[in-house]
């Protein structure tokens, strides 16, 4: 990364040239998790990364298509339509939205996000759960009992700096749909910071990611950015092709995950266009969630909602405050828990030894599942969530 003095935080506001200097001097010299790190006020979002497990399913519609396309080659097509359609709200729509990425609010253990979208695809419920702390990992599972289509998975997020921060992204998501009994393994790209250095920075996607079916289909999508000569930011290429024959594609696909995209036949010679998706003016479904007064102490719109108000006011007295509450009472349950014996308990996910779809799944990418990154494998606990147990009804 390289700029003239001039243009060094030239999107900075000047009140705030000096913080984020001194932000930018301790990022780069910092040994360890930059996740640990306080960041500049202004820079600060309202939004707990809990939240963000929302971004796999804006577009309901999208994302129940599969489930009504009974060629298994083109269903693996709809499918990597799908996950390219929610690129743009899961890496960009923040940096749209504010002008600049901004960084989350940390969730704390036992966190949860719970909603719903209803649209012409019917009824698409969202839970969302914080099931670890240290490690920091979210799960998640969004599903549409209509079309018989769940997806399920959990991260986490390594951050470390190299001429810029670079987010390597641990964990999966797993795409059922039960009409054809199929399964797949959607891997997580690796990501890093753009234009950090002028103050306004966004996230760019980098090197690859897979999407691969138990009915012997992968998708391999290639990130790319703009270069210091030529090049469009968010850009990628993607091909479709029988696992194990890279090299005879199906379909192919190139564009800006954050603008249009264009699918092509990849058997013909010169590609026959079949359809071009575009992101800026696909519209999304709006989440439906609880009103405040009506949640769990524990959901996070009600969890960080004086956060929240006092970041968008600026008062980082008050943000401080709030956040010491939470943060403390966190400890002291960490501390009880400790002395009893047992460790808190999850509502909606549950650890599991094995999982033995994914690691079929997994074998033929050398995909490595590191659970020991992620506190173990995490489940959606339906018997729980069906008999009560997790204590917070669903939407």
């Amino acid at each position: 990364m390289s700029s003239t003095s001039k243009d060094e935080g030239s999107a900075i506001a000047p009140q705030n040239k000096g913080s984020w200097a001194t932000f930018l001097k301790s990022i780069a010299s910092f040994n360890g998790d930059l996740s640990s790190l306080t960041a500049p006020p202004f820079i600060l979002g309202t939004t707990s990364l809990t939240e963000f497990s929302a971004y796999w399913t804006e577009h309901p519609s999208i994302f129940v298509a599969p489930a009504s396309e009974p060629d298994p080659a083109k269903r693996a097509l709809l499918v990597l339509k799908w996950f390219l359609s929610t690129l743009k709200q899961q890496y960009s729509s923040r940096s749209d939205k504010f002008g600049s990425e901004k960084k989350p609010l940390n969730p704390f253990l036992g966190e949860v996000f719970l909603g719903k979208w209803e649209d012409v695809a019917g009824t698409t419920h969202l839970v969302s759960e914080q099931v670890s702390h240290h490690p920091p990992v979210t799960a998640y599972c969004i599903w549409n009992e209509k079309h018989g289509i769940k997806l399920q998975g959990y991260n986490a997020q390594k951050a470390s700096f190299s001429r810029t921060i670079q987010v390597k992204q641990i964990g999966h998501a797993l795409l059922e749909i039960a009409p054809f009994n199929e399964t797949y393994l959607i891997t997580l790209p690796s990501l890093h910071i753009e234009s950090l250095i002028y103050g306004n920075p966004y996230v760019e996607l980098n090197k690859a990611s897979y999407i691969i079916s138990s009915t012997g289909y992968t998708a391999k999508i290639d990130y790319s950015g703009k270069g210091w000569l030529s090049g469009k930011k968010n850009s990628f290429t993607a091909s479709l092709y029988p696992t194990g024959k890279e090299k005879d594609p199906l379909y192919t696909i190139d564009g800006q995950w954050t603008d249009t995209f264009t699918i092509r036949d990849g058997t013909k010679k010169h590609g026959g266009e079949i359809e071009t998706y575009n992101a800026k003016t696909s519209k999304t479904t709006p989440l439906t969630v609880r009103p405040i007064n009506q949640q769990d102490p524990y959901e996070s719109n009600r969890a960080w909602q004086y956060v929240a108000a006092a970041i968008s006011k600026g008062d980082m007295d008050t943000v401080g405050a709030e956040k010491s509450k939470i943060e403390n009472a966190q400890r002291e349950l960490r501390k009880k828990e400790q002395s009893e014996g047992r460790e808190w308990e999850r509502r909606f996910f549950k650890r599991v030894e094995t999982c033995p779809i994914l690691e079929t799944l997994a074998n033929p990418l050398g995909e490595k599942i590191e659970s020991d990154k992620t506190g173990g494998l995490w489940r959606f606990d339906q018997i729980k969530v069906a008999t009560g147990g997790s204590k917070i009804p669903l939407l």
